[in-house]
């Protein structure tokens, strides 16, 4: 590898690209949903110490607080099934000028299931 392209590797242009930030919003929203795993089952635990320690648990997540974390949970969740589906046409399609408008179909794909689950809650 040259230097011209080692040095273009840390150029912070590289970072304005959509394909960089689809990246990024990939990267990030696995992390956050792998950090929300851990919660989930403690959820899930509640459920097996008996009815009373659940109804505790459902009591705490009728809180407004709680639904925007839903909201976000499932924003995550879009956008990291949106972006995955990026890299797999990315990976496996041929090459097309369409690919450049693969990060903009998935942010508008996440956008739409965020204001969707908005407006159910």
């Amino acid at each position: 590898m040259n230097s011209h392209a080692s040095a273009l590797g840390n150029d912070v242009r590289a970072r304005n690209h959509p394909a960089w930030w689809a990246f990024l919003v990939h990267r990030l929203s696995g992390i956050a949903l792998a950090i929300f795993l851990p919660l989930h089952f403690f959820a899930l635990g509640q459920a097996l110490e008996g009815a009373a320690k659940l109804e505790v648990f459902l009591r705490w997540t009728d809180q407004p607080l709680f639904h925007f974390g839903v909201w976000g949970l499932v924003v995550l969740l879009a956008a990291h099934l949106a972006g995955g589906l990026r890299l797999l046409a990315l990976e496996f399609l041929p090459w097309r000028e369409w690919h450049k408008t693969l990060a903009a179909i998935a942010a508008g794909f996440t956008l739409a299931a965020g204001i969707a689950i908005a407006l159910a809650l």
